[in-house]
């Protein structure tokens, strides 16, 4: 496996990375949601379903090539 040679411009740049930390983020909201019971009216499973469609995008988006972040020259 070879690694990328423009990682740094990748990370900042790159949908499917940006995607994965919302889904980080969204796995989080849903762990720490029942300390919030009552205080926001959420149904359950709402960050389940906005994890899955965000993970879903990433995928996708790891495989669309995007502008500025070609290994080619």
């Amino acid at each position: 496996m070879k690694p990328v040679a423009n990682w740094r411009a990748v990370l900042r740049r790159a949908w499917s990375i940006r995607l994965m930390l919302l889904a980080g983020l969204l796995s989080g909201a849903e762990v720490a949601l029942p300390l919030l019971d009552g205080i926001f009216p959420i149904p359950p499973g709402v960050f389940v379903a906005l994890t899955f469609i965000t993970v879903g995008a990433a995928f996708v988006a790891r495989l669309v090539v995007q502008k500025g972040l070609s290994d080619e020259k």
